[in-house]
């Protein structure tokens, strides 16, 4: 029998709370350039790590997790992630209590655009009820869904757009700042090796222009996923970013929220 909660996301209703982040503030309008990279997969120690370097900042990092991930009978969609190395749900409420943005990256990281428009929708409503009964604070109109391979299509954009915050996909890295009904969301990714100069290079087209936000789907550190970023590199970006006063640095979720 459907839950209640399923039908409220599948009707389009739910209820808006305070954003979860305690230290949520207006969208600072100085700010020209936001960044924000989106670590996908749910990599145990890559996570633990990736927070450990944004909290030495006095940031927060954003992490896109798979609902069924840490489950046991998970199916690996490649070599790159495997369930030992990835983490649960007492983890990302860990991580969530630090401060840090847990948001849904599909149930199962199914290519949704290349299945059955019914078979994604349910997908993507499982996911959000695993976050919805596994994560603490979670409601779907408060969260971005992180498509699984950045892959998406108009339907399934134009069927998602009322259950959920905004959603994540394949795109320009740069899209406008955050601003209110603001839905559909693109980046750009990179691997499967180490994505450090290819961060670096992208990024510095990025502040050569006028204003924008720049949205980069990475994954692990240090050898760990598609695409992983070195530590070093993310401690160092960090810092040197906070000293530039135009540029600022937030999760997704947290970004349009705080509008």
């Amino acid at each position: 029998m459907e839950n209640r909660r399923s039908f409220l996301i599948k009707a389009g209703i739910g209820v808006v709370t305070l954003p979860y982040l305690s230290c949520c503030s207006s969208f600072n309008r100085s700010i020209t350039h936001l960044v924000s990279i989106s670590f996908d997969d749910g990599f145990e120690k890559s996570f633990l790590k990736t927070a450990e370097i944004y909290e030495k900042y006095e940031l927060n990092a954003c992490f896109n997790v798979i609902a069924s991930g840490h489950e046991n009978d998970f199916k690996p969609p490649d070599g790159y992630i495997q369930p030992l190395i990835i983490g649960n749900f007492d983890l990302w409420n860990e991580l969530k209590r630090r401060g840090h943005e847990i948001m849904p990256h599909g149930y199962i990281h199914e290519n949704l655009a290349r299945i059955e428009l019914s078979d994604a929708q349910e997908l993507i409503i499982k996911s959000l009820d695993v976050f919805s009964d596994k994560l603490i604070n979670f409601e779907p109109l408060q969260a971005i869904f992180n498509f699984p391979f950045n892959s998406s299509s108009e339907e399934l954009e134009d069927w998602l757009k009322d259950k959920v915050l905004a959603f994540r996909t394949a795109g320009s890295a740069v899209n406008k700042l955050p601003h209110k009904r603001q839905k559909k969301l693109t980046c750009i990714s990179a691997g499967p090796d180490n994505i450090d100069l290819y961060f670096e290079e992208q990024l510095q087209k990025f502040l050569s222009e006028p204003k924008g936000w720049f949205i980069f789907n990475a994954h692990g550190l240090d050898g760990e996923g598609w695409g992983p970023m070195s530590s070093g590199y993310l401690d160092e970006l960090l810092d040197r970013l906070q000293g530039m006063d135009h540029v600022g640095i937030m999760p997704v979720g947290k970004a349009l929220l705080s509008l």
